[in-house]
């Protein structure tokens, strides 16, 4: 069933399209991802569809009328809020039982109001929650906080950082389970533990789903179609992102065989006209309306393709050399003792929790915040170009081509050519009118893009990347990716995009908190290999362990039973319950192993890892509980 329509809508800026006639719908449970250039309109569209924005033409609607939530990529917030109110002040009714609920019981907890009164109130609303079954969404609600980092919900939304305000905004977002579920780059500020959660949790999301985000496994693993915007319109491909890789791919090919054949047409056509061919006149004028039907007929714009070519500094033998490094914030230790030597050409990525010191690390390698302990020092041929998260050298009053030539006038390409400031930034894809607009009219994308040419124009040879995928589109993320694999210099990146991880690096340190860093060989995907190995090894050691401590208690325990003549004995009361009570878990557990393995036969990956999970600790203890029954039955027998 049809949810929403969008209707031939289109959208001006200063009398200039950003997209026109734009048609599409949306069936309930549907998950589409909306993807296209940056300032290509994806923002503006979402806007427009969660009522935020008017188009200039057209119109949304919705069949019935459903619950719609946006969540922007800065969402307002009111800084005198708790996060608590934050998080559960909402229409939902159950939302809102939930909400005083929790404030109830946290005013009990911390000792202060009417003590018998908050307990009066407290079983009150534990009887409404039971009546109205808003248990399921309490246990749900704690669990989307605890995946998403969010500890403190006394806390005031006014001393939160910009991600953090983000993650209390995306819970809201959650559990209010809308009909209707927008969300604008979701996966910024989030690590990729976080974000491998979130997939599988929008995997199951019984709404639709709407979103804009960079992140390709995000994607491929989420969603069932993509729309792309791109030159004015939409196009819709009923898929995932590989799928929409493989007929865009078609759909090119196809294109450039047909700009082809009518190249061939018109200088057919006009090498006819050139000979002046004697024909009977009607003949000729039919022949000579057709040339020129041919030549005036519109161009498809071909698309603009991201040109990252610049040129990089010699680089020497000594790159950074880290030894005995030790930081920490009062109580919270980030490294200790961390000591690396950097080698000609490493690619370094930097991976861990949010909070745990990754920034810190590149801020001391570039200098600008000192260690308590340890050094770093940088060989002398080394020029870095720091791609910091905030973007902190963009000026929004400065002119774009201003910006630019504040590093240089003219610029080195990678084969040897010199172009000026202008013709780089029209590589970057800035037209000549935004050439000479403020930075401050950039969207975000553009103006992470135009800060990356900034950071590229001074050839560096040491490139730090921190976060460097947050707000970039994918065809300039794909066009970064490919510059990095023929830069001849060393790369050290911060970042939760795993796709990014997986192209660019060849070994990464995790901060595993407590002040250790420690080092995965290979790219993220590796890491993930060798992390789900050594859980596999961890989990068998337990269970060894685990079996080890129940062999010994059944030991003690028969040590201490009365013998029968002949040395046997019987089953005490407590070990024929046991017995009985093992019989029926049995059963249930192989009816459950059942069902989990045809599920397994068509669930789709991110589910697939979920059941396989549970499976493999199913079987575990199925293992230990047939052990048990054969030893109570053996008993029995004796």
């Amino acid at each position: 069933m049809s949810i929403l329509t969008v209707e031939n809508i289109g959208k001006s800026f200063d009398d200039k399209p950003l997209f026109q006639a734009v048609t599409f719908g949306l069936e309930g449970g549907e998950r589409v991802g909306l993807i296209g250039a940056n300032g290509a309109g994806k923002t503006t569209l979402l806007k427009i569809i969660s009522g935020e924005e008017t188009p200039d033409t057209g119109r949304v609607y919705h069949s019935g009328t459903p619950v719609v939530r946006y969540l922007s990529q800065n969402p307002p917030f009111n800084p005198e809020m708790s996060v608590l109110d934050s998080i559960f002040t909402s229409d939902n009714e159950t939302l809102r039982l939930l909400h005083d609920y929790e404030e109830a019981c946290q005013l009990l907890s911390a000792g202060t109001g009417d003590q018998e009164g908050l307990l009066a109130t407290v079983n009150n609303l534990t009887a409404k929650m039971e009546a109205s079954g808003a248990w399921s969404l309490e246990t749900e609600a704690k669990i989307i906080l605890d995946k998403l980092g969010i500890t403190d919900v006394s806390a005031l939304m006014g001393t939160l950082s910009g991600g953090q305000r983000k993650r209390v905004a995306l819970a809201h977002a959650l559990l209010e389970r809308p009909d209707l579920l927008i969300l604008d780059e979701p996966t910024n500020h989030l690590d990729a533990d976080t974000i491998g959660w979130l997939e599988d949790f929008l995997s199951r999301y019984s709404g639709a789903l709407l979103l804009v985000t960079h992140d390709r496994y995000f994607l491929e693993r989420v969603v069932d179609r993509i729309i792309e915007v791109d030159r004015g319109s939409v196009q819709s491909y009923a898929g995932n992102y590989s799928y929409y890789l493989q007929k865009k791919e078609e759909e090119e090919a196809r294109k450039e065989v047909e700009a082809h054949k009518r190249d061939m047409l018109i200088r057919g056509e006009l090498a006819w006209l050139r000979t002046g061919a004697k024909a009977r006149r009607t003949k000729q004028k039919a022949r000579i309306e057709r040339a020129e039907e041919l030549m005036s007929a519109p161009r498809e714009t071909k698309r603009e393709q991201l040109d990252i070519s610049v040129s990089s500094r010699r680089l020497g033998s000594k790159i950074v050399e880290i030894k005995g490094l030790s930081k920490a914030f009062g109580n919270l230790k980030l490294m200790e003792n961390f000591t690396h030597i950097m080698q000609p050409g490493e690619r370094v990525g930097i991976i861990g929790g949010n909070g745990t010191g990754k920034t810190t690390l590149l801020e001391m390698i570039l200098g600008r915040t000192h260690p308590d302990s340890g050094t770093i020092e940088l060989g002398e041929t080394v020029v870095i170009g720091y791609y910091d998260q905030e973007s902190r050298a963009l000026d929004n009053d400065v002119r774009v081509i201003d910006y630019i030539k504040e590093v240089a006038e003219t610029v080195r390409t990678a084969d040897g050519r010199s172009v000026t400031a202008s013709q780089m930034l029209e590589q970057f894809l800035f037209t000549p009118e935004k050439q000479y607009s403020p930075v401050g009219n950039l969207s975000g994308g553009e103006r992470r893009r135009l800060y990356l040419l900034r950071i590229l124009m001074k050839g560096p040879n040491l490139l730090v990347l921190d976060e460097p995928t947050n707000d970039l589109d994918i065809q300039t993320l794909q066009a970064l990716e490919n510059y990095l694999d023929s830069f001849s210099g060393c790369v050290i990146v911060v970042s939760h995009d795993r796709y990014f991880l997986d192209r660019t690096i060849d070994h990464l340190f995790r901060f595993e908190g407590g002040g250790s860093i420690r080092e995965y060989p290979g790219n993220y995907s590796t890491f993930l290999d060798i992390r789900e190995r050594e859980e596999v090894e961890r989990g068998l050691i337990e269970r060894e362990q685990a079996e080890g401590r129940r062999a010994e208690e059944r030991t003690a325990e028969v040590a201490t039973k009365p013998a029968l003549k002949g040395g046997k004995r019987k089953l005490t009361y407590k070990e024929q319950k046991e017995l009985e009570g093992l019989e029926q878990t049995i059963e249930a557990a192989e009816e459950r192993k059942s069902h989990l393995e045809e599920e397994l036969l068509t669930a789709d990956y991110a589910t697939a890892n979920t059941l396989a999970e549970e499976l493999t600790a199913l079987n575990a203890q199925l293992d230990r509980d047939v052990e048990r029954w054969s030893e109570l039955a053996e008993l029995m027998e004796g």
